[in-house]
């Protein structure tokens, strides 16, 4: 019930734009710049941001944005992020998560790493669509819920799809994660997956290949 209430705070329309600025951004937000991407008045956006905090939607911390402390450094600012806490329902009740962390477990302890590669980079290629350039590549992977950034000709992917799982099984998960990403590029000219873990990053990154690297 907790989750489907959270999902609910959502559906206002000014909350869920307020929540869309603040998780795409690469640094946590302050209520005005959150005002102003939203396109509300500075005490609306507190109101509706608290909200999405209460609902355990974004976290929020008071900082200085100055840097400077002590007398005559103003006051905190509060600011906003996406909370590290997932969200989901389904109705009737389900319970994937349990079984693919039991699965998760059985192909880690067989030693079953290659074959669920295999199977993922399969997955991928099934699942391609046509990549032509860095553009296509963003949308196709946006689409998969990995929330990519570009980053000085790299796509840097925001959100784990399978944060749990990775979280636990981190060789087996990134390693079938890695693949599944190849298998999506395999037909896109001039980009590939590759391995970056970075912390509050995926483990993947997308760019060049090496015949386009300079």
């Amino acid at each position: 019930m907790e989750d489907i209430e959270a999902i609910a705070v959502l559906q206002d329309p000014v909350r869920r734009r307020l929540y869309d600025y603040v998780v795409s951004q690469d640094h946590d937000v302050s209520r005005n710049e959150a005002a102003e991407g939203a396109g509300i008045q500075r005490t609306l956006a507190a109101f509706h941001l608290d909200k999405l905090v209460d609902a355990g939607l974004l976290d929020t911390e008071s900082k200085r944005l100055s840097g400077r402390s002590g007398p005559g450094a103003g006051r905190p600012a509060k600011l906003y992020r996406r909370s590290g806490a997932e969200r989901q329902f389904s109705v009737p009740a389900r319970d994937y998560r349990t079984a693919a962390d039991l699965l998760a477990e059985v192909a880690e302890v067989a030693r079953l790493d290659a074959e669920l590669q295999a199977a993922a980079r399969r997955e991928g290629r099934a699942a391609a669509g046509s990549v032509e350039d860095i553009a296509a590549a963003k949308e196709l992977l946006a689409a998969r819920g990995y929330e990519p950034r570009e980053d000085g000709g790299l796509l840097r992917l925001v959100n784990c799809p399978f944060h749990v799982l990775s979280q636990r099984h981190p060789g087996l998960v990134c390693g079938m994660n890695l693949a599944l990403l190849e298998g999506l590029l395999d037909d896109a000219e001039g980009l590939r997956a590759r391995m970056d873990p970075r912390p509050g990053l995926c483990c993947v990154v997308v760019g060049p290949s090496k015949n386009n690297e300079s």
